[in-house]
């Protein structure tokens, strides 16, 4: 394999979506695999639809994900500038050769103009008309304008943008590495602008200029951008370039988890569920993301890394290397990825069973902090270690685990309070208390011992007894070991607990008769 590489280049027109992450991931595992060179280009050709601080957020969002590229607009190498507005005045001349040979046009229609044309010729059977080899004649272009009038109009800074010129009666081909050899016939091709009115490129133009000249070898994108390959292969050969056109690889689509339609944002708000990598913040728009949901990075990417691609065996969870080890664009699926939310936060909860105390306990603490709290690194890791099964995002670490930070303040079983709890029972809780109390080692299986001996002795059954401890301690009946949740909280607060706890539960019993 000759030098591989390879791009990532989204435009700054809003926040980056989950399938343009996946997109950035495909191209860093295959550069990574390959040790070839993984691209950031900013292509912001579109001034019409640029949003302040969207290309901010993408370069933040990509590092959170540990996309980090090797050459970028914050990292020059040597095929910069990696800002598409900043290479404007080279597409201006590669516009011009294609009309000096005959491969392009200039053409003057207005904005109404074309209005008017689609219009006129719109049919149930053609909605939106093209502007291609059927229409142009009737157009106002070089080609069905006379030299002297486009030199005229040109004279006149008449505004003009220049347009691909495509014939009809070919086949244009191409090999892709998802869906194998690809044609399309040129008559359903429209003859594409090329250079706008304010000699800015489109999309088409900059993206064969800049792919040529900084020498990418594959190109890794959505499936939406398949329509347009033949278009991209025209300007390859009409450009002289078709020898050192780049490999291509569309990569399915991310689909609502019905599997019916592409996910959107819109989609995502209405559900609940993240499809940006951190949240999105505009005067007019607020999206949720991963990070903020409480995901880990590392999480999401092995996440993303199975929409589209399986590595062929039964493995599903991949560090960074074993990704990397383990990609082949060949295995890259042609049917479109169920979005499933359930299966990331499965992913997730994987990772945080693996991260380690001191990290996971990093992790979790601004969520403690947030709520007033500020515990030992050595007491929250005893948390981390005891709850990290029990939580499968970030966000749901304190809701599960405020019981070892603030005192209880409700219960979240009180029919088991008012159908078991025997007020006649309450001499003895007491002493259970007091036996607890007075425990010289308070390590779990101490406690566990000493209570299970105690409720033998006192002819009690473990129903009568081990409910009412978890709920005074803890407020609830889920949850670890109850004997592990005592040992970290510590006998002074377990003790105040009980005695609380037992005479709430005879008040709750009490009120339960009068009423």
């Amino acid at each position: 394999m000759s030098k591989v590489r390879v791009r990532f280049a989204p435009s700054p027109t809003g926040p980056l979506h989950i399938g343009g992450v996946r997109t950035a991931l495909y191209n860093y595992l295959f550069a990574r695999k390959t040790g070839g060179t993984y691209i950031l280009r900013i292509e912001d050709t579109d001034r019409t639809r640029y949003v302040e601080g969207a290309e901010k957020y993408i370069l933040e969002s990509l590092k959170w994900c540990g996309l980090n590229p090797d050459e970028s607009v914050e990292k020059e190498g040597d095929y910069g500038p990696y800002r598409q507005s900043d290479r404007k005045g080279m597409y201006v001349q590669y516009a011009e050769q294609l009309v000096e040979s005959g491969h392009a046009y200039y053409a003057f229609d207005t904005p109404e103009e074309l209005d008017k044309m689609r219009e006129d010729l719109k049919t149930p059977e053609d909605p939106s008309p093209k502007y291609n080899y059927a229409t142009r004649g009737k157009m106002k272009n070089s080609l069905s304008l006379s030299k002297e009038t486009v030199q005229k109009m040109m004279n006149e800074g008449v505004a003009y943008v220049i347009r691909l010129l495509v014939e009809p009666g070919q086949e244009i081909h191409f090999n892709d590495i998802v869906r194998g050899a690809v044609s399309f016939k040129s008559e359903e091709l429209d003859d594409k602008v090329l250079l706008k009115t304010d000699k800015m490129p489109t999309y088409h133009m900059a993206n064969i200029v800049d792919d040529h000249f900084m020498e990418i070898s594959h190109v890794i994108r959505g499936e939406e951008w398949l329509p347009s390959t033949p278009t991209h292969v025209l300007l390859y050969r009409f450009l002289g370039w078709e020898d050192t056109m780049p490999a291509f690889c569309h990569l399915p689509l991310i689909l609502k988890p019905d599997g019916k339609g592409k996910l959107s944002k819109r989609y995502g708000a209405k559900v609940g569920i993240p499809v940006f990598p951190m949240n999105w913040e505009s005067d007019t728009d607020f999206f949720i993301g991963f990070k903020e949901q409480g995901f880990l990075p590392e999480a999401m990417i092995n996440f993303l890394a199975f929409l589209g691609w399986n590595p062929g065996t039964e493995q599903e969870i991949f560090n960074n290397e074993d990704l990397i080890q383990a990609f082949d664009l060949e295995r890259i699926n042609k049917s479109g990825a169920r979005f499933d939310i359930q299966k990331a936060r499965w992913f997730n909860q994987q990772y945080i069973m693996q991260t380690n105390d001191a990290r996971l306990a990093e992790l979790v603490r601004p969520y403690v902090e947030a709520e007033g709290h500020k515990p030992s690194e050595e007491y929250l890791q005893k948390v981390c270690v005891l709850m990290k099964e029990r939580f499968e995002v970030l966000t749901e670490f304190w809701g599960n685990s405020k019981y070892f930070f603030e005192d209880v303040s409700e219960y979240d079983n009180q029919k088991v309070i008012r159908k078991k709890w025997k007020p006649e029972n309450r001499e003895k809780m007491h002493d259970l208390k007091s036996t607890v109390n007075r425990l010289r080692i308070f390590t779990a299986e101490n406690i566990e011992e000493h209570v299970k001996k105690f409720i033998e002795e006192n002819e009690l059954s473990f129903g009568e007894v081990l409910p009412f401890i978890r709920l005074a301690v803890s407020g609830t009946t889920k949850g670890p070991s109850i004997f592990e949740i005592m040992s970290i909280i510590g006998e002074d607060e377990v003790a105040k607990r009980l005695e609380k706890g037992f005479e709430d539960f005879d008040k709750i019993k009490e009120s339960l008769k009068n009423s």
